[in-house]
């Protein structure tokens, strides 16, 4: 009998099972594995399409795999061949997304979901998906509705603009706006201000795609008021400014604020438009956490229009918001493009729950997850570190080394990139220092593979949990024992 794989904390798995006996014309036909009474139970639970069809894939693979001599006669037994197309069947029932445990020490990871939805948007999203909505109904007039004015009025309220609209994300915020304002004409940005952004999308491309021709004014480190003035024509549409929310240019640098570029603007009669980004809105050094450019901030220096994200600081869904003047807002709703560019009515749901939330400042730090996470005490985090150590020692001794230690998290997401969180968290190394890459490697790779994955990261030759994320330390510990390979 083949011995199975050992987990990863007691010894390397064991190499695959093989044996020359295993042969094709002992398999079942497909009616004869349909019939049995455990496959029938399947059929009647999951229907006989999906079934058939797994069970024509399993056996197409063990064809296959008796052909390599990569398969043991116990595999084929009618028995385990049922068991493996229920595990089959099951596999294919499995969703690809699936909830993760986040210990990278990155709270608003773009890779893992960024901001979490708080309880309030997940129960207006069900009630709102359940049944039939007002998505595009006046309930006063009982005439067709617009979408937009299921958040406009809160976005109004929050943010001091005149008007409000959304879209899907805030890169097609940015490019609605430009195409909008300045399509077949000429943008004005400070060479320093053109970003790239996940997903290798530039702001030279956005320009190019909106129609617009880019003029770019200044350095790398240094643009100036004047910059702007001499590189306007009659052909220039639009003056913009772009936050630069995940990079940051030090030392010999001067750049052209927005209440100075607004001055620029109104003089030349040319509507400013500015690119926020990350989205806070409300002053995250009121809650101990570094400044970031709000909306209101930027309207209130003279912008005529801002975007920003909803799914970063904000704490929503993915969302681009655009607000600012009645003129230039109505501009950009009346834009073709916007239909094409539109949010649908899950992420709006999503989107007007969390705005309400800000109508309640003095709760927002506890009901609105991202906010909770970054504003997170020490002390707690520390705790459950603490309290998952034990665990963790028991589990992977002798081969590796565990303790806590104490971390520096970031935001994330393009959000204040060179300011640090402190945190807490577990440092496990192997004992053995050769092969430590490869094993630090197969122990990251088992806490991906657990019910719920666990994402930590590598750096210093140790796997790293940190555990800002970790509100509920059960839900880690109560894996533990399930690590293997």
């Amino acid at each position: 009998m083949a011995r199975p794989p050992e987990s990863v904390v007691h010894g390397s798995a064991a190499p695959p099972e093989h044996s020359p006996e295993a042969s094709a014309k002992n398999l079942p036909s497909i009616d004869r594995l349909l019939r049995a009474p455990a496959v029938a139970a399947l059929v009647a639970e999951h229907g006989h399409t999906l079934v058939a069809d797994a069970a024509r894939s399993l056996l197409a693979d063990f064809r296959e795999r008796i052909g390599h001599a990569q398969l043991a006669p116990s595999a084929i037994e009618f028995e385990a061949i049922e068991r493996s197309l229920a595990n089959r069947v099951q596999a294919r029932l499995a969703p690809r997304m699936k909830p993760v445990l986040n210990l990278t020490g990155t709270v608003i990871h773009t890779n893992l979901g960024r901001a979490l939805l708080a309880d309030a948007a997940l129960a207006h999203v069900q009630a709102m998906m359940a049944g039939p909505n007002n998505l595009e109904y006046d309930l006063a007039t009982g005439a067709r509705g617009d979408r937009d004015s299921i958040v406009e009025g809160l976005l109004c309220e929050l943010t001091g603009a005149e008007a409000a609209t959304v879209v899907n994300n805030n890169a097609a915020a940015v490019l609605l706006t430009i195409a909008a304002l300045a399509r077949g004409k000429e943008v004005i940005v400070s060479r320093g201000e053109l970003v790239e952004i996940g997903g290798a999308f530039r702001m030279p491309d956005v320009m190019e795609s909106a129609g617009a021709k880019l003029v770019e004014v200044g350095t790398t480190n240094r643009t100036h008021p004047h910059d702007y003035e001499r590189a306007m024509t009659e052909r220039t549409a639009l003056l913009m400014k772009v936050h630069t929310s995940n990079y940051a240019v030090q030392g010999f640098t001067s750049a052209v604020d927005e209440a100075t570029l607004s001055s620029i603007a109104k003089k030349h009669g040319l509507p400013l438009a500015t690119d926020l980004g990350s989205g806070a809105l409300i002053d995250m050094a009121a809650y101990g956490l570094p400044r970031e450019p709000t909306p209101q901030e930027m309207l209130g220096a003279g912008c005529d229009v801002v975007t920003f994200s909803g799914d970063k600081l904000l704490g929503g869904p993915q969302a681009g918001l655009i607000v600012g003047t009645r003129e230039a807002i109505g501009r950009i709703r009346k834009f073709p493009m916007k239909r094409a560019l539109r949010m649908s009515k899950l992420p709006l749901a999503a989107l007007e729950a969390t705005l309400m939330l800000y109508q309640r400042p003095e709760r927002l730090a506890r009901d609105l997850p991202t906010l909770r996470l970054l504003t997170r005490p020490l002390a707690d985090i520390e705790a459950t570190a603490q309290a998952v150590l034990p665990a963790l020692q028991t589990a992977l001794a002798p081969r590796y080394t565990v303790s806590t230690v104490p971390l520096q998290g970031q935001i994330g997401s393009g959000s204040l990139p060179i300011e640090r969180l402190p945190s807490s968290g577990l440092a496990i190394a192997p004992v053995e220092k050769k092969g430590s890459g490869r094993a630090l490697d197969a122990l990251a790779a088992a806490f991906r593979q657990l019910p719920t994955p666990v994402i930590g990261r590598i750096a210093d030759d140790r796997l790293i949990l940190d555990c800002r994320c970790l509100e509920d330390f059960t839900q880690l510990t109560t894996q533990i024992p399930h690590l293997s390979l």
